[in-house]
């Protein structure tokens, strides 16, 4: 099948992903494979080439970033467990201090997010955010958004968040990591700001039900923590593997060769880097044993699971649209402006709104749509590590693009911070708008200027 024909099999594939997910609540990893068998089918492909083409697409994903995945989600469990992500939490407060205790909760948890999911983060932080609601006297709602956003913001933009890493391995740009962390701090501090904008200016309107009566204070969710490790211990598990993989990428890009080269490429691959990283996590523990070297790391590989899947089915169905005939398709559309460029980065952020919009997840969003615009890159002329980087960082700011009653991290959020459906709409759902638009505007911004 070519042409207008094709185009309308993948759009229904792509409906019927939704349908699933959104409609009858199948789990993203089955629909995305059910969607790949089917557009294969429905597209012409032979029927051992569907085969090979979901074999080969899951396992070839699986194959570059899997392990990554699994660093970092097993990196993030520690940073939860031990109590870190509460000491780098407690860490940028004493920096800003309480004069503003909205920026501090964004910054906050624009840091901790980067590892830890934003749902754990958000759980492990709400004690600390009402306590500073509290002690500052400022409204509930207004620390909710600062640090729910700051926490959104860096989950979408910036690995070893698993979406993102999953973007980047499914346009082929998982070697430009060090690149794409580097863009996603860049994009994500404007995101996180228009957070806390949103937060000064609409949270401190809301008045959530019983937060007068709020009896918690800093000093005792501090002490319910107990011994906590060292700020830089808490923070070395993030830092290092992020400073290893942007030496890696300067050595590549600079062309240099020998053997420091070599050994700054070697750590600095994102597999050795974050391993490291799991190794500082260690430290993070007065003492190994059973239950931090087995449990612990095994909850780590459960929560990556689910991602380990959703990330390779959508390699399998990428894949799949890569073996149909669509590029000879977009091929026709290459002398068109709106083909190459800034105009295209508008495409994966629209995909990427609509999937978002429809499904709830995220991760699932950035996983489709990078999958769909894989196979256009090429022909739109986007090679190389910062136009690649700007293309993941479209997608992440499209899967901003609205948080509401489909996706878990709203009811997280609004069930934690105890604002009524309605306040949460206006807070959460309101404030994601405005930063998946202000993080699409910088991606664009950055285009113009570095490409």
């Amino acid at each position: 099948m070519e042409g207008f024909g094709l185009v309308l099999v993948i759009i229904a594939a792509v409906l019927l992903i939704i349908g699933l997910t959104a409609k009858l609540n199948v789990h993203p990893f089955l629909s995305l494979i059910i969607a790949a068998f089917l557009l294969g089918i429905f597209a012409g492909l032979p029927l051992s080439e569907i085969v090979d083409a979901v074999n080969g697409g899951f396992g070839n994903l699986m194959g570059s970033i899997g392990l990554v995945i699994v660093f970092g989600t097993i990196i993030g469990v520690f940073l939860e467990k031990t109590g870190a992500a509460y000491r780098m939490a407690a860490s940028v407060l004493k920096v800003l201090g309480e004069k503003r205790p909205q920026l501090a909760m964004s910054l906050i948890g624009g840091i901790v997010s980067i590892p830890v999911f934003c749902d754990s983060g958000y759980v492990i932080l709400s004690s600390l955010k009402k306590a500073l609601a509290k002690r500052a006297k400022v409204a509930v709602a207004s620390m909710a958004i600062a640090l729910s956003t700051g926490l959104f913001a860096t989950h979408t933009l910036v690995p070893p968040t698993p979406g993102p890493i999953a973007a980047a391995g499914n346009i082929g740009a998982e070697q430009y990591l060090g690149t794409i962390i580097i863009i996603g701090i860049i994009v994500a501090i404007p995101a996180i700001m228009a957070g806390y904008f949103w937060a000064v200016k609409v949270g401190t309107k809301i008045k959530v039900p019983g937060e007068d009566e709020l009896e918690i204070s800093y000093d005792e969710v501090v002490k319910q923590f107990g011994d906590m490790p060292s700020t830089p211990k808490a923070f070395a598990p993030i830092v290092i593997p992020i400073v290893l993989i942007a030496l890696g990428s300067i050595t590549s890009f600079a062309g240099w060769s020998g053997i420091f080269a070599d050994i700054l490429l070697f750590f600095g691959s994102p597999v050795v880097a974050l391993l490291i990283g799991v190794f500082f996590a260690f430290t993070l523990v007065p003492k190994l044993n059973k239950e931090t070297l087995n449990d612990w790391i095994g909850l780590g590989i459960k929560e990556a699971a689910p991602i380990l899947l959703i990330t390779g089915a959508g390699g399998a169905f990428g894949t799949v649209i890569q073996t149909t005939n669509i590029s000879g398709f977009i091929e026709s559309f290459g002398n068109s402006p709106f083909a190459t460029g800034a105009f295209f980065l508008l495409v994966p952020f629209v995909i990427a709104v609509a999937l978002k919009t429809a499904q709830g997840s995220s991760t699932t969003a950035l996983v489709i749509t990078s999958t769909l615009v894989a196979p256009l890159l090429v022909d739109a002329g986007i090679t190389g590590a910062i136009p690649m980087a700007l293309v993941v960082m479209a997608i992440g700011a499209g899967a901003m693009v609205v948080s509401h009653v489909n996706d878990s991290y709203f009811w997280v959020v609004k069930e934690f911070s105890g604002m009524t459906l309605t306040q949460a709409y206006k807070a959460q759902t309101g404030a994601t708008l405005l930063q998946g638009i202000v993080a699409m505007i910088t991606t664009l911004i950055l285009w113009i200027i570095f490409v």
